[in-house]
């Protein structure tokens, strides 16, 4: 089975993130490298706020149980695609499984998948992900 690869440079989140959702569910392994340099469309502070509002969120009963929100680029990147999957079945769990997230191209891959329709124009008010992770206290 051929591994898709796909670059983030400049690709919006939602975008991408549901069209590499939609081929982990058909079962096809896909590999995302510069994950930091996928871009979040809106307000930069408002998405700052909300993710840092997310992280403080806690279980009273049982705090060790609360959701998990990291601030590196790739855990975060690959936690919010997750966010896109049935994780609660069996398909959606290993569907995450054939899901890897890379900061940067450590294994020099080579893109082989194009994205239609997820390519950042320049204009709108935007944040990426490493100036997001760095917000909330990324120190890489």
């Amino acid at each position: 089975m051929l591994m898709i690869v796909v670059d983030g440079t400049d690709l919006i989140f939602g975008r991408m993130s549901s069209q590499i959702a939609k081929k982990l569910i058909l079962g096809e392994e896909v590999s995302l490298i510069n994950a930091e340099k996928i871009v979040l469309i809106g307000n930069p502070k408002q998405i700052s706020e909300r993710l840092l509002i997310k992280r403080r969120l806690k279980n009273k009963a049982t705090p060790e149980y609360s959701p998990k929100w990291s601030r590196m680029p790739h855990l975060l990147v690959k936690r919010m695609i997750r966010g896109m999957l049935p994780k609660k079945s069996t398909r959606g769990e290993k569907a995450l499984k054939r899901l890897r997230v890379y900061t940067g191209n450590p294994k020099n891959l080579q893109q082989n998948l194009k994205l239609e329709n997820a390519s950042f124009d320049g204009i709108s008010k935007h944040i990426t992900v490493y100036d997001l992770c760095k917000n909330i206290g990324y120190s890489g």
